[in-house]
């Protein structure tokens, strides 16, 4: 009854934790979720008001698909700003969160059959979206020792006439690994000459720790640039996952084909949400760096605190808000006629015994890993350490 396409997809791991987390909660338990991707800030006082003011202005009808003309502006005066892009509106949309950009862009750019790149640990809708699009997932493989990051040879190599695009997640989620400006160049330099198009998912961006600098590809490499697709949006950096504003540039044809799906699906972003991303965009910025100060301390400590822990192996992030540990050396173990033989395992074992909410790995295709996101307050987070360490050591 149910179509073949959704017959092959896999429930989301980070649904199923979430969803056993909320049923222990609902029972009474004392459970802390460090599994959500989104920060514990609160939106910013002025982006609120501009959403209550639009509301009080009544701006609460139909946009254009594309978004408003105000908001495009603010965004290509963004990507003029903070990433040296200059695109005209007509090459920028704005949609439901950044999710539905990188949705409408690889549905815009894959035909059946055809090849996407992505490495691994990889975020979670990455597969499943190319599998929509009925294309072919291709993943190249990292590790901890190269710190999450694939080469410009691993690129070249795992190309084929058949490869299309690349989705590429700088600073990436799970792993917060970030690329600096001599491996972009490499990377850029296959782009062009595999005549790959790249959907690059920035939602990151700004969310970057120590002395790392943000560089888009297209920054970079600027005779890429009419084959990148800029993907970003408010979600992360202002604390406004639940207002759903994404939005993407590119050429005309790639916008055209996005514009035309988003006119025949969700149409456009909630205009009262669009007013507020104006404030975001265009209004004071310095909330981003107080919020930084604070994920700084707290990625330091859980970092601090996790490698001190024997057998676990850690990366430590440059970008984003969470750490991704190793924990193969914790599975293939037993309690009573328990085993743990996978991320899953572990995870909801963590969730069982000490009510810790985390990610298995293998839901970003990388297996012996466990996803931690940092969004939550230092009180909680020395709790959470006292309890994993409680947890790991009956494993030990």
């Amino acid at each position: 009854m149910i179509a073949d396409r959704i017959n092959r997809m896999e429930v989301s791991k980070t649904m199923m934790i979430s969803a056993e987390a909320k049923k222990l909660k609902a029972a009474g338990a004392d459970v802390i979720n460090l599994g959500m991707g989104e920060l514990d800030f609160n939106t910013p006082h002025n982006i609120k008001e501009a959403g209550k003011l639009a509301i009080d202005e009544n701006k609460t009808r139909y946009t254009m698909n594309v978004g408003t003309v105000e908001l495009r502006t603010a965004i290509a005066s963004k990507l003029k700003r903070d990433n040296h892009l200059e695109y005209p509106l007509k090459n920028i949309i704005v949609t439901n969160g950044a999710k539905q950009a990188v949705f409408n862009a690889i549905m815009t750019l894959v035909n059946p059959g055809e090849e996407v790149i992505f490495s691994s640990p990889y975020w979670v809708s990455y597969p499943a979206m190319v599998s929509m699009a009925q294309g072919k997932s291709v993943v190249i493989e990292t590790n901890i020792e190269n710190g999450f990051k694939f080469t410009a040879k691993q690129l070249e190599d795992i190309a084929t006439p058949k490869s299309k695009a690349l989705i590429f997640c700088n600073p990436s989620n799970p792993t917060g690994s970030g690329y600096n400006k001599d491996e972009l160049a490499e990377l850029a330099e296959v782009i062009e000459k595999k005549n790959l198009y790249v959907i690059s998912d920035d939602i990151y961006e700004k969310l970057v720790f120590d002395d790392y600098k943000f560089y888009n590809l297209a920054t970079v490499k600027p005779s890429v640039k009419d084959r990148i697709v800029v993907v970003n949006g408010v979600s992360k950096a202002y604390s406004m996952t639940g207002w759903r504003i994404g939005y993407a540039a590119a050429n005309d044809d790639i916008i055209n084909g996005m514009n035309k799906i988003q006119s025949h699906t969700t149409s456009h972003a909630s205009a009262i949400s669009q007013e507020a991303a104006i404030e975001a965009l265009s209004g004071p910025q310095f909330m981003i760096e107080e919020m930084l100060v604070e994920l700084k301390a707290r990625r330091d400590y859980l970092y601090n605190e996790l490698t001190s822990i024997d057998g676990i192996k850690c990366y430590k992030p440059q970008g984003a808000f969470y750490l991704f540990p190793d924990i193969s050396s914790l599975l293939n173990r037993q309690i009573g006629d328990v085993k743990f033989e996978t991320s899953m395992d572990l995870a909801m074992y963590l969730l069982q015994e000490v009510h810790v909410a985390v990610v298995p790995g293998s839901a970003f295709g990388s297996e012996g890993h466990i996803r931690i996101s940092y969004s939550t307050s230092m009180e909680n987070l020395k709790e959470v350490m006292y309890r994993l360490k409680k947890a790991f050591a009956k494993l030990s």
